[in-house]
């Protein structure tokens, strides 16, 4: 029970940008905004429990926070990660029709 709530606090949400909207299309690879605590195996669990969909190979990324504001009072954003899924051949995912 513990596990499976862990798994619902991974994904944040989908990285939206021209770039992923052309690596979809083309190679059926989408990118999600991640916990940084998240391995490779959790996101893939949280993707079969959440879609139900297999996924091919996982590919994680941590983007460092830029630095805000004048000089003389800099702030600094926080680290994020990001995770590529690429799907399995005839898998898809449906973002519409998942959430009820």
């Amino acid at each position: 029970m513990i596990y499976q709530e862990r798994l619902l606090k991974i994904l944040k949400s989908t990285h939206v940008s021209e770039k992923t909207s052309i690596q979809s299309e083309k190679y059926n690879t989408f990118v999600f905004k991640v916990a940084k605590y998240a391995t490779k195996t959790d996101i893939k669990n949280a993707m079969n429990m959440l879609f139900s969909i297999k996924t091919n190979n996982i590919n994680t990324v941590v983007i460092s926070g830029k630095s805000k504001g004048p000089s003389n009072n800099i702030g600094h954003r926080s680290n994020w990660k990001k995770a590529y899924v690429v799907l399995e051949k005839n898998q898809k995912i449906d973002f519409i029709n998942t959430i009820e």
